[in-house]
């Protein structure tokens, strides 16, 4: 696989949400708006309407830098990368000093105990030590919701997960698999719902399956 043709890193959020909206997405094209999806766009839009570059003080921001990762055969675009000034950074071209690079991804709504957002910040993380050749120890998700940052570690349990996603999706790819999943409460964020839903159904048991939906409708009441 040439390096134009290497999957989307955003599309790593997707699969660890969900293997089967990934493919739905990624292999089969097809997309479906829902508030939570058009608010995101506006969110990532707003992240890149400013300056590419901008400097202060001992912080250097660069946003919408695109990046890409041999290991993971993943590329993209980060919403914004942080440089700040260390005496253990690296050199940036037409930048006198050493700096040491943060990615921070916006988001909307809040923290997820789901590790989707976290795996697309470390693949970011891990594009960035190859294409620099240095640590990104940490990296940041900002929610757009609660208008706060969450710092991330990347750690090596997370860098295990997003290598394994890594590995899992560009298979899919080259299979062309689109895999199937049983219907759950993740599902009704999905934007993809009444696309995938129907096509499950033909799998699962009819009965079983509206007989479940009523029982959590009639819980919330």
């Amino acid at each position: 696989m040439d390096m134009e043709e290497y999957l989307s890193i955003s599309g790593i959020q997707h699969f660890c949400f969900c293997p089967r909206q990934w493919a739905l997405i990624h292999l089969e094209q097809q997309w479906s708006e829902n508030i939570r999806t058009t608010e995101g766009h506006l969110e990532h839009r707003r992240a890149h309407e400013s300056e590419l570059k901008e400097k202060r003080d001992n912080l250097l921001t660069v946003r919408g830098l695109r990046v890409v990762s041999y290991r993971l055969r993943l590329s993209g675009v980060c919403d914004v990368v942080e440089f700040s000034t260390d005496p253990h950074g690296i050199t940036l071209q037409n930048q006198p000093g050493l700096w040491k690079p943060f990615p921070v991804e916006y988001k909307h709504g809040s923290t997820k105990e789901i590790d989707a957002d976290r795996v697309q910040l470390c693949a970011q993380a891990m594009a960035l030590e190859e294409m620099l050749v240095c640590d990104v120890p940490q990296g940041a998700l900002f929610y757009e919701t609660t208008r706060r940052r969450e710092i991330v570690d990347m750690t090596m349990e997370l860098r295990q997960k997003t290598l394994r996603l890594a590995e899992q999706m560009n298979q899919y790819f080259i299979r062309g698999y689109t895999p199937k999943v049983r219907p759950g409460k993740h599902c009704n964020a999905c934007s993809l719902k009444e696309v995938c839903l129907p096509k499950l159904c033909q799998k699962v048991d009819s009965v079983g399956y509206v007989q479940s939906h009523i029982g959590e409708e009639v819980s919330t009441l």
